[in-house]
């Protein structure tokens, strides 16, 4: 089973010399659209799916010990996962009172 999600994935206190090689083991470990630094701050995000059951802090985990091998130390992993399958929605319907009310 499969579940598409939006992960954005932000790694602070890193060092600034591997920070290429962190963004490389962020691209092989998840689909990155896009890729900014700020503030020290290395942010990427992305759409893809989790699979084979993996849970989201399993896939912190996983995302975690690629991004410290990769830093050759510690450094702060932080990841906001959005499940796109589940997100919550409001059904918005207009009838003909609302016409008379809109068009007035």
């Amino acid at each position: 089973m499969s579940r598409a999600y939006t992960m954005q994935i932000e790694i602070t206190g890193s060092d600034p010399d591997k920070r290429q090689q962190i963004e490389d083991v962020l691209r092989e470990n998840w689909i990155v659209d896009d890729c900014a630094v700020e503030d020290e701050v290395l942010t990427v995000a992305g759409d893809s799916q989790l699979t084979g059951g993996e849970s989201e802090e399993e896939f912190t985990d996983r995302i975690a010990k690629a991004v410290w091998k990769a830093n050759e130390g510690y450094c702060e992993v932080l990841v906001n996962a959005t499940c796109l399958e589940d997100m919550p929605y409001d059904t918005h319907y207009r009838d003909e009172g609302d016409y008379a009310r809109l068009v007035a």
